[in-house]
């Protein structure tokens, strides 16, 4: 829910510092990225500070669990760079698109073990929580698609 405050919030922000300071004129492509850029950011704080919660969405057979997701989240900021820079903001926008993707597992697992991410055990929401979960991630991919590509 968070990331999802934080898009919000920054898209409507950028919208309205780009009307004021632009004459009434508001690129919402550019304030999207902007906005999605920010949640990325925001986001990949989560894989740095709350890694050992991140470790228990990982399926059992990865080694190196801790390497994996302090990668993941050293991706996710690259990524979210990528977005702000017209030459990157495609690439960027194809690979987000991917990543989203690709992280659909560790959440579906995150759900099935219910993994309280924060507090790194098994207090989280459970599978209702995919209810929520899988169609903001189909928001996600659908923001990438229309503001990057």
């Amino acid at each position: 829910m968070k990331p999802l405050l934080v898009l919000v919030a920054v898209f409507g922000i950028s919208c309205f510092t780009a009307f004021i300071t632009h004459n009434g004129t508001v690129n919402y492509k550019l304030s999207g990225c902007i906005a999605m850029a920010a949640m990325m950011a925001f986001t990949s704080i989560a894989y740095f500070v709350y890694w050992r919660g991140m470790v228990l969405m990982l399926p059992q057979f990865l080694p190196g669990k801790k390497v994996i997701v302090y990668l993941t989240g050293v991706i996710e900021l690259l990524l979210a760079a990528g977005l702000l820079f017209s030459d990157t903001k495609a690439l960027s926008g194809i690979l987000l698109i991917f990543f989203f993707i690709a992280i659909l597992p560790a959440n579906i697992i995150d759900a099935q073990k219910h993994v309280n991410m924060e507090k790194a055990d098994y207090t989280g929401h459970g599978l209702a929580y995919l209810w929520f979960r899988i169609p903001l991630q189909l928001l996600f991919i659908g923001w990438v698609y229309w503001c990057a590509l």
